[in-house]
């Protein structure tokens, strides 16, 4: 009984030296490819406009001053309070900036760093709450194949780095289970939410209670855990505090608000999650039939309690919906998973194949709508003909019941995101408007000696004031006439259709770049 029971341990100790050696590599295969795919051309497009261009203004401001100055502790936007979020993600690229200087690559760096690393936090994860490690391997490549997650987390925004610090309090959350220190993890990394994206972050923070109470509810009783939140916290209030001290009642939290509907977020998750949704009914139906188990309670609270929560919010953003990528990710891969249990050449639901036929055809005719006239885009053609030629394959083999129309369907996803990430149309929203740096350009090169520029243009442009170091104000036709006859010296903004509209007299022309030119008064007649 004793040399078995030696020999049976040898092997148990064998077997997980296997295992965690298997993991390793898993993780940093998973980590090599998301920081590949996350910094590829990451400086080769201009900043959005808004969160882009305001949170590059505000680390710019940071960066500028000395460390004594506490700007970094009181943020400011054009030289005024910004009071919005901590300003924990400003502070990191305001290091960029100082190692690397002020441009588009360090910019986003620190955002696309922290979010890649949450591709092999969710892999522990999926090792932490699924039996099956192809489950945490599918979870894995799945969120790292997610179009909304590659693309945000690469913007220079402060979701990316949430989603990071909630997968890690996730992660401690499911090993406090078992060992208590972990609660420690779960304060400090919910701190960090809150750090990056004010009090707002507590809405996942009442995720993870939501689910104690369902799964774990002896939790909540233990004192460990509300100290570690109070320790986590603790921070936060700090900043808070001294906002307070130094603005008065000047001081609150404000959100922006953007009036959409209750779905506007389910119209998001249809529109960015394929080809993955169309695993959607038998995962819906999977996670019903194992509410009862806790990776199931896990994926069904943190879905179902955030996309509810941030529905009810006044203020609807595409990019709030990020951190619900990562349990989409798990839920499929729990599905995924149970294919690799079935025999060779088993039989797929058909609304797989037509999902990805439909997909593929799709795509196809996107290829070929780029291919035509004059102005035709090889790039966007070259990355839908990607995408088409990947679901035509996953579609044929999943109707001859071969599994490996998954492996396809990775390879080919990650590729054409790969391709998109290369070419100049990630950031497709700089393309609903004029090209802003060399504009910019052309008013840091005429360096008016005023800090405020009015324009014509409809609406204001962060990113504009980041690369111009000016704040460019939007303005009416009334209002630029009013300012041209009353301000001392005015410098406009104006495009040739406006120009036109203006009728103004004493023009001095500064520059002119993209169809539009900076113009002031003429000084002898001042």
């Amino acid at each position: 009984m004793q040399e078995g029971s030696f020999i049976w341990g040898h092997l148990e100790r064998q077997h997980r030296v296997v295992d965690k050696w298997i993991d390793g590599l898993w993780l940093v295969v998973l980590l090599i490819a998301a920081l590949l795919l996350f910094s590829v051309n990451l400086g080769g497009l201009p900043l959005q406009d808004w969160d882009e261009g305001t949170v590059a203004q505000i680390a710019k401001e940071i960066a500028r001053e000395s460390f004594d100055s506490l700007r970094w502790l009181y943020p400011t936007l054009r030289g005024e309070p910004y009071r919005d979020t901590p300003p924990l993600m400003h502070i990191l690229i305001a290091g960029a900036y100082s190692l690397g200087g002020v441009n588009e690559w360090t910019t986003r760096l620190p955002g696309a760093i922290l979010t890649a690393f949450s591709v092999p936090l969710l892999y522990c994860i999926g090792r932490e709450i699924f039996r099956q490690r192809w489950a945490a391997i599918y979870s894995g490549l799945i969120y790292l194949t997610m179009l909304p997650v590659v693309r945000y987390g690469r913007l220079a925004m402060l979701d990316g780095a949430v989603v990071s610090f909630l997968l890690v309090m996730m992660l401690c959350v499911l090993r406090s289970r078992r060992d208590l220190r972990y609660c420690l993890g779960i304060g400090l990394s919910l701190g960090l939410i809150c750090l990056t994206q004010g009090l707002s972050g507590l809405l996942l923070g009442a995720v993870v209670l939501v689910f104690l109470f369902w799964d774990t509810p002896r939790l909540l009783n233990s004192y460990y855990l509300w100290m570690a939140i109070a320790i986590g916290l603790l921070p936060v209030a700090g900043w808070y505090g001294v906002q307070w001290l130094r603005y008065g009642t000047d001081f609150a939290y404000l959100n922006s608000k953007n009036n959409q509907p209750p779905w506007f977020y389910i119209i998001e998750l249809l529109k960015w999650t394929w080809p993955w949704l169309i695993f959607l009914p038998q995962t819906a139906k999977l996670l019903w039939e194992n509410r009862n188990l806790s990776w199931a309670r896990l994926i069904l609270v943190w879905s179902g309690v955030y996309l509810l929560l941030i529905s009810l919010m006044s203020a609807k953003f595409a990019w709030y919906i990020l951190p619900i990528y990562p349990s989409l990710a798990l839920a499929f891969g729990a599905q995924l998973a149970q294919i690799e249990n079935l025999p060779l050449l088993s039989s797929y639901p058909r609304a797989w194949v037509a999902g990805l036929s439909i997909l593929a055809v799709v795509a196809s005719a996107f290829s070929i709508h780029f291919s035509w006239g004059i102005a035709a885009k090889t790039d966007l053609q070259l990355i839908f003909a990607a995408v088409a030629l990947t679901m035509m394959i996953g579609a044929i083999l999943a109707e001859r019941g071969d599994g490996q129309f998954l492996k396809i369907l990775f390879w080919g996803s990650y590729i054409s995101l790969l391709l998109l990430m290369k070419s100049n149309y990630w950031v497709w929203e700089t393309w609903q408007a004029y090209p802003v740096k060399p504009v910019a350009g052309m008013i840091q090169q005429v360096n008016p000696p005023v800090k405020q520029v009015y324009t014509s243009f409809a609406y204001h442009r962060p990113s504009l004031d980041f690369y111009s170091d000016r704040h460019i104000i939007p303005a009416s036709i009334e209002e630029l006439q009013y300012r041209w006859h009353y301000d001392r010296q005015p410098y406009l903004l104006i495009n040739a259709a406006d120009f036109q509209n203006l009728q103004l007299d004493s023009i001095k022309p500064l520059a002119k770049a993209e169809g539009w030119q900076l113009i002031t008064k003429e000084t002898n007649r001042l």
